[in-house]
């Protein structure tokens, strides 16, 4: 009977010490950034004003679940995360700071998180002064977002712009960025930041699937009639649909293996 009741004990005794043991925190993933990296279904009545337009960072929580996160594991450090998208359409670099965006990331920010950081689509706008950040501006503010994440004891991540669907010459996509992809990469050079060269990477991707593949089922060229949110159809090159935007995002993440396999 002692018998039986030792082991008892120690049954309940074990139960309750595992009760204690506390779980890893999610780590954060904050995304900064424009358009192309923001969350639509944030935003009312989806489905009817906007759908498909789509972000890429809208669909980023599925290539960061359980398993996947083990080929992060030097970035992050838990087994779990939680993305949290932050990023808006038609910010720059200064106008997500000075809108009070990147304070309200700052504030939560919290040790062993990531900060993804790609701007440059509407800092190149020199039509829209409003938004328009020239190469040394930008510069600065991307070293600024760097410093204070880093301060934070989370980590930067500097992304290049993603591609538009032009210019496409003898059947490969170019760059539309001009010199904003180099900033980027001058920036992570200079303060030895991780680097995903998405402007790159994203137009070979699009290279290898063709002008009329991308058009059609990644960049946001609708017909008439189709969608609700666009009764006369859309012939955007610059956001994505659904698929473009999961391309994209599996283009993040593959790199994001090799960043932490590098460290």
């Amino acid at each position: 009977m002692k018998k039986y009741k030792f082991l008892i004990s120690t049954i309940v005794l074990g139960i309750l010490l595992m009760s204690f043991i506390v779980k890893p925190k999610p780590i954060k993933v904050y995304l900064i950034g424009d358009s192309t990296v923001a969350d639509y279904t944030l935003e009312n009545d989806y489905m009817q004003k906007k759908y498909p337009i789509t972000g890429w960072g809208q669909v980023f929580q599925q290539f960061l679940n359980r398993d996947s996160l083990k080929e992060l594991n030097h970035l992050i450090k838990s087994d779990s995360a939680l993305v949290i998208d932050k990023a808006k359409g038609g910010r720059s670099t200064r106008t997500f700071f000075e809108e009070g965006r990147w304070k309200e990331v700052l504030t939560t920010l919290e040790k062993g998180d990531l900060v993804l950081i790609q701007f440059g689509h509407n800092d190149a706008a020199k039509d829209k002064p409003e938004r328009y950040v020239d190469i040394p501006g930008y510069k600065d503010f991307l070293r600024m977002y760097v410093k204070e994440t880093r301060a934070k004891g989370a980590t930067p991540i500097l992304i290049t712009p993603v591609t538009r669907n032009y210019p496409w010459k003898d059947n490969k996509l170019g760059s539309a960025h001009g010199e904003y992809p180099q900033a980027v990469k001058d920036v992570a050079k200079e303060l030895k930041v991780a680097l995903i060269d998405l402007t790159t990477l994203s137009a070979e991707s699009f290279t290898q699937k063709g002008k009329d593949f991308v058009s059609e089922k990644y960049f946001m060229h609708l017909d008439s009639g189709k969608y609700e949110a666009y009764p006369k159809g859309q012939n955007d090159n610059t956001h994505f649909q659904p698929a473009g935007a999961t391309e994209v995002a599996r283009l993040v993440y593959v790199e994001l293996k090799k960043i932490n396999h590098s460290h």
